[in-house]
């Protein structure tokens, strides 16, 4: 019994910690996404998902980690873009990665063809794979797994780079998601949305490789205190909003 239960324990453990954006990050992405649809991108969407928001559906991809049945997708939330390189599909993983989903889901929903059933899926991994997009991290070196390896202390509690950027950083803010979601969309002006859906989707790649050097930026003993959160947190929002706003782009072009 003792057994089972550290076993358990672990398991959950390893998938946290291999999380995107924490449940925050990603609700305040489907959230934010959810205030610059189009009318009509916004009733198609409520016969798709029902009562579920976007915010609420945003997490089904990291909660479904958990079903051996959908192992394959675990390949979906990250991909690898070496330094001084570009998106390269020869080198992802063979069970696909999130950009490449990300592109493949979009497609199939503008296609038409599916059912109720797969649409609602799809669309669930859609707003996901578009804030995992957005967390740097999770377009990696190829070499320490997205931060995962990086081990560091976070006011002196051990942790890693990953968990610290996608959830620790965001969650000491001690805000809801609709908190953050509205701070945040405060600065949505129509110029700030339409440079951000203007960018193609392959630029997002290049962001996300440019921000590396501030992440990777700590002290030599990777001991992490307030200093290093003051320095990443208004990038961390700069992601969030701009994830928010593209999902909108994407949908109300997908629905709209």
């Amino acid at each position: 019994m003792k057994k089972s239960f550290l076993t358990s324990f672990l398991v959950g453990v390893i998938v946290l910690n291999s999380f995107g954006w924490g449940q925050t990050g990603h609700r305040v992405v489907g959230e934010i996404a959810s205030y610059h649809l189009s009318k009509k991108a916004a009733k198609s969407i409520e016969g798709i998902l029902g009562p579920e928001s976007l915010a609420m559906v945003a997490n089904w991809m990291d909660e479904i980690k958990s079903d051996p049945a959908y192992n394959r997708l675990k390949s979906w939330h990250y991909l690898t873009v070496k330094t001084g390189q570009i998106y390269n599909p020869s080198i992802q993983e063979k069970s696909g990665d999130a950009f490449g989903k990300a592109k493949m889901i979009i497609a199939a929903l503008k296609n038409g063809e599916l059912d109720r059933e797969e649409k609602k899926a799809y669309l669930k991994m859609l707003v996901h794979l578009v804030g995992d997009l957005h967390q740097p991290l999770h377009v990696g070196t190829g070499e320490d797994r997205g931060g995962n390896d990086i081990k560091v202390t976070y006011f002196n509690q051990n942790t890693n780079l990953h968990t610290v950027w996608d959830t620790k950083i965001v969650d000491d803010k001690n805000l809801s998601y609709t908190e953050l979601s509205r701070h945040l969309n405060r600065r949505a002006t129509k110029s700030l949305i339409a440079e951000y859906q203007n960018v193609p989707m392959d630029n997002w790649l290049q962001e996300a490789m440019d921000l590396r050097p501030i992440i990777y930026d700590m002290p030599d003993n990777n001991r992490l205190f307030y200093p290093y959160g003051y320095k990443t947190y208004p990038v961390i929002e700069g992601r969030l909003l701009a994830g928010g706003i593209r999902l909108a782009g994407i949908l109300n072009d997908i629905f709209g």
